[in-house]
């Protein structure tokens, strides 16, 4: 047996003051790669946490042998240290700053060409690393491997979901680690990159990097070598790949949610003659960067469409257009039911009649806002709210909280949430003024198995329910609920 480098012994686990594990053992060995699969996203989290010294033990310890050379060694030389220093981690709520350090993006900016110039370039930011140990990474070996060579003169935040999941693994080789820690991050790559995350695992691995990642039981990438379930009550199971791939899946029963509330909260329009969307010979571009080339794409009322396309195909950019928040839309030739962009309408006419979720929402809303104050912003199309609401309007947002089971978190601030209630918060945004389109971008992202098809369901009993239009963005087959029947590829 090899020697292990952390071990995690019968300890019960505290996370932000509410209680994770009991009596949890885990033995990390030399050699293994491990992938933690569980039924709660949170737990997950948590597990990594633990890793990281950031939860609260009451009973029980966890060792890290990995770094014992290490802290000796400085500790002789007096100088500051941490085990922290030999750990590259890759957290889900991957965010970037500006150039003075301060991480205030708002949403709009990265379809304005102006703002870039308040960003890093990715060459700047991935230099700007200062490693605490030496190590076999630079530049241009993390930008080969993560393909990143065409986008280090990139403002970062023009980068895609997906772009940007890459860079932040780039980023975390750029500290040299011994341990890296990622949470769910294959999470907004597409079909191609999913397939390529196995040979950046191994090649990482064998640089002597020993790899933990959370993700969900039907997505193991290659590289990995072990498996391990968690649950409230420690370890349930562990496997080898080969033996993991063997053993049965559990089905998991389809959940929901109070179906006819939902019918109840959900508009009753009847569909109009007018198509929500129409675009003709649509261009965008950059500077010398195109990013869509005569684009020509009709959505009629009621209809549900898939819109795909690999990472940095223009779908952001796309869409950026049909929420009004794109200023190139003026200059093309491009109605949002019925009506041109550019004829005297408003940013507001704009967003009135569209509900929009993207996971990257969450991180644009002011410090103070709860999650009942965000639900209720959706009535203003606003980042959040700022003017005082009518009885009715506080009493449909009761509605949309008893609907998700959001009424225990009300008061808490969105970012503070678990990144499966930030969704869940977000979509009810979305649809308590009633849209007649609702898109919904990448929306059940970093959810765990089990909330990623409560998520699909909901979706489809929203579609069974009324006459929505719905553009739907994933990069999952599985995530696509069975009401959407056609399919736009960039």
């Amino acid at each position: 047996m090899s020697e292990p480098i952390l071990s995690i012994q019968q300890a019960t686990v505290f996370f932000k003051a509410q209680q994770a594990f009991e009596n949890l053992n885990f033995k990390w060995e030399k050699d293994k790669n491990w992938a933690i699969i569980g039924d709660s996203g949170w737990e997950l989290t948590t597990f990594i946490e633990s890793i990281r010294g950031n939860t609260v033990l009451s009973k029980g310890k966890i060792e890290r042998p990995f770094a014992q050379d290490y802290v000796r060694l400085k500790t002789d030389s007096g100088e500051v240290h941490s085990f922290r220093d030999l750990i590259a981690y890759v957290s889900q709520k991957y965010e970037f700053t500006n150039r003075s350090h301060i991480q205030n993006f708002y949403f709009q900016q990265r379809f304005n060409s102006s703002e870039s110039e308040e960003t890093a370039t990715v060459r700047e930011y991935l230099l700007e690393v200062k490693a605490k140990v030496s190590g076999p990474w630079d530049l241009d070996k993390v930008a080969k491997l993560l393909r990143l060579e065409t986008l280090l003169d990139k403002s970062l935040i023009k980068l895609s979901n997906g772009e940007t999941r890459r860079l932040a693994i780039a980023l975390g080789l750029m500290h040299q680690p011994r341990i890296y820690l990622m949470d769910q991050p294959m999470t907004g790559l597409d079909v191609k990159s999913r397939g390529e995350f196995g040979e950046i695992l191994k090649e990482i691995s064998r640089n002597g990097v020993q790899i933990l990642l959370t993700t969900s039981g039907n997505e193991i990438p290659d590289g990995i070598t072990h498996i391990a379930k968690v649950s409230k009550s420690g370890l349930v199971k562990s496997w080898t790949k080969e033996e993991y791939h063997l053993s049965k899946k559990d089905h998991m029963k389809i959940p929901s949610w109070d179906w006819d509330l939902l019918s109840r909260l959900l508009p009753k329009n009847r569909l109009s003659e007018e198509s929500p969307i129409k675009l003709q010979n649509v261009r965008i571009q950059y500077g010398e960067k195109v990013i869509l080339k005569d684009v020509n794409w009709e959505v009629k009322a009621g209809e549900k469409w898939l819109l795909k396309g690999k990472n940095g195909s223009g779908k952001s950019t796309l869409i950026s257009l049909l929420i009004g928040e794109n200023p190139q839309a003026y200059s093309q030739d491009f109605w949002l039911f019925g009506r041109k962009r550019g004829t005297g309408e408003s940013i507001w006419d704009v967003k009135r009649p569209t509900g929009f979720v993207a996971p990257e929402l969450s991180r644009y809303f002011p410090a103070n806002q709860t999650c009942r104050k965000v639900i209720l912003s959706g009535l203003f199309d606003t980042m959040g709210l700022f003017k005082k609401v009518s009885p009715e309007q506080e009493e449909l947002t009761n509605q949309w909280l008893k609907l998700f089971n959001l009424e225990p978190l009300q008061h808490k601030v969105i970012q503070r949430l678990s990144l499966e209630h930030q969704r869940w918060t977000l979509l009810a945004r979305a649809l308590i003024k009633q849209p007649k389109l609702l898109i919904l971008d990448e929306a059940s992202q970093g959810m765990d198995e089990f909330q990623r098809r409560l998520f699909k369901e909901t979706v489809q009993q929203v579609c069974e329910r009324s006459e929505i239009t719905l553009i739907y963005v994933s990069h999952y087959a599985e995530d696509v609920p069975d009401a959407v029947e056609k399919v736009m590829e960039l």
